[in-house]
């Protein structure tokens, strides 16, 4: 596919190249052959290429990859505290006793709870999931999948507006509410994820006590209906959300908002939402960072 010869232009020894005779023929009739063979290689050439690029740039999305099997299970009882870095390879984690209940209170306990710095990777959270996993400060999520969401599947909760929490790889289903749940402040960045029949992939919380200016990020990411939206924000607070390579499965009459743009306030009352879709300023993305197959 890569060979650097074309017909017309060298032949093996031994043998007569197109355009030409055993016996020499005028200078004319020699150019005139080989500007016709090259013409066929460049045209043939230019359409294989068309070929070529079209298998790429066509098509539906892919679908998303398939969730993992988990190597053992473990119930846990108690809130497990994580700092440093905490590699479960791939045990599944559920909850029992105190964390047991799967229900969506806003007071569950999590099953792990990281401090600020803290890095969580290959783990999968079982059902019962209590209130998953709460970050007190900056945090790194490194291909964490939860099989049934409980309240919410992550907490983002640190104070600092330089606080970074990071999501990358992993997977959620089953979340009737919310899978991550931004009630803190600084940036949150969602990538090469994947989620399922959910209601919001990421809300900043409407109507904490303390509010901030949030700031999100979600890319390379695999959205299955049913679901009703990929970022909620505050738009009073000055939040932003990004968007990019987002990928929305299984839904052809397009239910699913890529960002919803809300009145939040600080006194626990129900949020008004005000507005959906691009803006350029609170939700930036273009109709080119969402497919849907």
């Amino acid at each position: 596919m890569h060979e650097n010869t074309h017909p017309g232009l060298r032949a093996p020894r031994g043998r007569t190249r197109p355009g030409f005779s055993d016996t020499k023929g005028t200078p004319e009739m020699t150019s005139t052959a080989s500007r016709l063979a090259m013409r066929r290689t460049v045209i043939g050439a230019t359409a294989a290429l068309g070929v070529s690029l079209a298998m790429f740039t066509t098509g539906a999305p892919a679908q998303a990859a398939s969730w993992p099997t988990p190597t053992g299970s473990q119930a846990v009882t108690k809130t497990i505290s994580v700092s440093g870095t905490k590699d479960y390879g791939m045990v599944r984690l559920y909850g029992s006793g105190d964390l047991g209940t799967g229900g969506q209170d806003e007071d569950q306990d999590p099953l792990l709870e990281l401090a600020d710095g803290a890095v969580l990777k290959n783990v999968i959270i079982g059902a019962p999931a209590a209130d998953g996993i709460h970050c007190l400060g900056s945090c790194t999520l490194q291909n964490v999948w939860w099989e049934d969401v409980g309240e919410d599947a992550a907490t983002f909760k640190g104070s600092s507006s330089s606080a970074v929490y990071t999501v990358t790889g992993g997977g959620a289903r089953k979340a009737s509410d919310k899978v991550f749940q931004f009630n803190g402040a600084g940036t949150l960045r969602v990538t090469q994820f994947q989620v399922e029949d959910f209601g919001k992939l990421v809300r900043s919380c409407g109507n904490c006590t303390t509010q901030y200016r949030r700031t999100i990020s979600v890319s390379d990411v695999d959205v299955t209906a049913p679901g009703k939206a990929i970022v909620g924000i505050n738009q009073n607070y000055g939040d932003t959300a990004t968007l990019s390579g987002i990928r929305i499965h299984g839904d052809s009459s397009k239910k699913i908002k890529p960002c919803v743009r809300y009145e939040g306030n600080d006194d626990g009352d129900e949020p008004t939402e005000i507005g959906s879709g691009p803006d350029g300023t609170y939700c930036r993305y273009s109709s080119s960072d969402i497919s849907y197959g």
